[in-house]
């Protein structure tokens, strides 16, 4: 199939399938827990650090600059919707982390975050990865809704990029589930069920951030800066804190910059 054909297909429908590629890698990742029943912390803090790495490229390259870039050809005043977009995600994802209960790797129950529930520490913790799955879903969705209004080869290039970043980085977050739950007594199908289940949100916000800059296209340069904004507040709320955790900085700092390279190489090359 040649590129133009592919162009002509619906953007919401390509952002559904790239998703899906993204919570298949999820699955994939969390499909080592049948071979491991522990995670050298070396190894997940450094995995962690190229994930938070990962998502800050993709928060410039793939999200905000076409945002301004998209702005400034439209001959209106090109930081506007990016700082206003920006900031929104921001918000947006400090009200989730307020209200949606969830724990972070490594933390008892009685420090989940959200509203106070009796859930099981199993379901906050795949909850913890759920929500900061919601920016990332969106992002690629909205990468490939901007295909309607920009049709071009390096728009589409760019949001495969997005989404094959999105991906990468998908792999430890679903090892990062699954593993410590059969280290708490899960079986491996029932810890690798609970892994990829915290991925499915992707397609779904994907699918709704497309269709949304469809329908109100001035909407775009918004939407990308609010995906933007709501993946950086992930990386500093949770990303970064949990990749250095015991004193293993280095790696998780390596890690990050490993990420934040692969991710731009992607988007500069493709894009």
């Amino acid at each position: 199939m040649d590129l133009q054909k592919i162009l002509e297909y619906n953007p919401v429908l390509l952002a559904f399938f790239a998703t899906l590629f993204t919570w298949g890698v999820t699955a994939l990742g969390a499909a080592m827990v049948f071979f491991f029943k522990k995670i050298n912390k070396k190894v997940l803090n450094s995995m962690l650090g190229f994930a938070a790495g990962v998502m800050i490229a993709a928060s410039f390259w793939s999200l905000l600059k076409p945002a301004i870039e998209m702005t400034e050809e439209s001959g209106k005043t090109s930081w506007i919707p990016a700082l206003v977009g920006f900031l929104a995600g921001g918000l947006f994802l400090l009200i989730m982390d307020k209200i949606l209960p969830h724990l972070h790797m490594g933390l008892k129950v009685d420090k989940a975050e959200g509203i106070k529930t009796s859930w099981q520490r199993s379901v906050l913790l795949v909850l913890a990865i759920t929500l900061h799955n919601i920016p990332e879903g969106l992002a690629v969705g909205v990468a490939f809704g901007a295909l309607a209004s920009n049709p071009e080869t390096g728009a589409l290039a760019g949001a495969i990029a997005l989404a094959i970043g999105i991906g990468l980085q998908n792999f430890p977050e679903g090892a990062a589930v699954s593993i410590p739950l059969r280290r708490e007594g899960f079986s491996r199908l029932k810890a690798f069920n609970y892994g990829q289940m915290s991925g499915i949100v992707e397609p779904i916000a994907a699918v709704i951030g497309a269709y949304l800059v469809l329908t109100i296209t001035p909407l775009l340069p918004y939407a990308l800066s609010f995906a933007a904004g709501a993946m950086i507040f992930v990386v500093v709320e949770e990303l970064i804190p949990e990749s250095q955790r015991e004193n293993e900085s280095d790696l998780s700092t390596i890690g990050a910059m490993l990420g934040f390279a692969t991710m731009m190489l992607l988007d500069v090359a493709l894009g």
